[in-house]
């Protein structure tokens, strides 16, 4: 089978016809992506992403254009950051930012450099999205914020929260179903990185994991992990987090495109439970 492989990429590459590489490299990086989010086998994903990794990199040499690639790679990159230390995490997120940029700039959106643009510009750019401009602007918010994660300990990075704020709110009016409420999980995250006391909002923060949580129908167990760790520690609520901890546990993770990230969360939550008497 192995060979087969490589005997059809070699065959690929001989007949210079770059637009089937990219159409099939486009196809295998949604099969790849698919894979692993349906994975029920952590360890092999923990091992195997490296590999994948490099892959995408020699996919995205020949098709260095690749809109669709680029973004593949960007969350893979970001993936496999939960998996490293602090200072690798950064190295990933950067990678994947960067990846998920150049992806934008290329698809001609108004997001083109929206991190570095006047915030003035920046602000009509977001105003002026549509509904086709939902893919695009999902994806590279998803890097973004991952890296200001990644990098909560550089104001710099933090200096970027308003930016990253101001287009998830977009995209939740635009449609706050996307993604089974994915703009509501990032936004909840990002208003409970910091008490209110150091300009966090918790509140909202609860508001939009709560409606996460009701949009994906309670399936996405990382929704509650980051509602328990996030809000619940913030604001001292011990009943609120081993409550949401228990019905992670208890929940079976197996769901289509979630059943990767559901056993994440319920490793997480694990680990979060057996800590709360000593944190609260």
């Amino acid at each position: 089978m192995k060979k087969l492989f490589c005997l059809f990429f070699l065959l690929l590459a001989l007949s210079g016809c770059a637009s089937i590489l990219s159409s099939f490299s486009s196809r295998m990086a949604d099969d790849l992506a698919d894979a692993i989010l349906n994975s029920g086998d952590i360890e092999t994903v923990r091992e195997g992403i490296p590999a994948y990794l490099l892959l995408m990199d020699g996919l995205l040499n020949s098709s260095p254009d690749n809109v669709d690639l680029l973004f593949a790679a960007a969350r893979l990159n970001s993936s496999y950051s939960i998996y490293t230390d602090i200072a690798r995490a950064k190295l990933l997120n950067q990678k994947s930012f960067d990846l998920a940029m150049r992806a934008v700039c290329l698809s001609r959106s108004v997001l083109c450099d929206a991190h570095s643009i006047k915030f003035e510009d920046f602000s009509e750019g977001v105003e002026r999205l549509e509904s086709k401009d939902l893919e695009v602007a999902y994806q590279l918010s998803v890097s973004w914020v991952s890296w200001i994660q990644a990098n909560s300990d550089d104001w710099n990075a933090i200096g970027q929260l308003g930016r990253v704020k101001a287009l998830m709110m977009k995209l939740i009016d635009l449609d706050e179903t996307w993604d089974a409420g994915g703009p509501h999980l990032y936004m909840g995250a990002l208003e409970t990185l910091f008490p209110a006391a150091m300009g966090g909002r918790p509140e909202k923060g609860k508001y939009h994991l709560e409606r996460a949580i009701s949009l994906s129908g309670g399936k996405y167990l990382m929704a509650q992990v980051i509602y328990a760790e996030q809000y619940a520690r913030l604001v001292f609520d011990k009943e609120l987090h081993d409550r949401l901890l228990r019905e992670v546990i208890e929940s079976d993770p197996v769901v289509a495109g979630m059943t990767l990230t559901n056993l994440l969360a319920q490793e997480r939550a694990k680990v979060l439970l057996r800590e709360s008497n000593e944190y609260f």
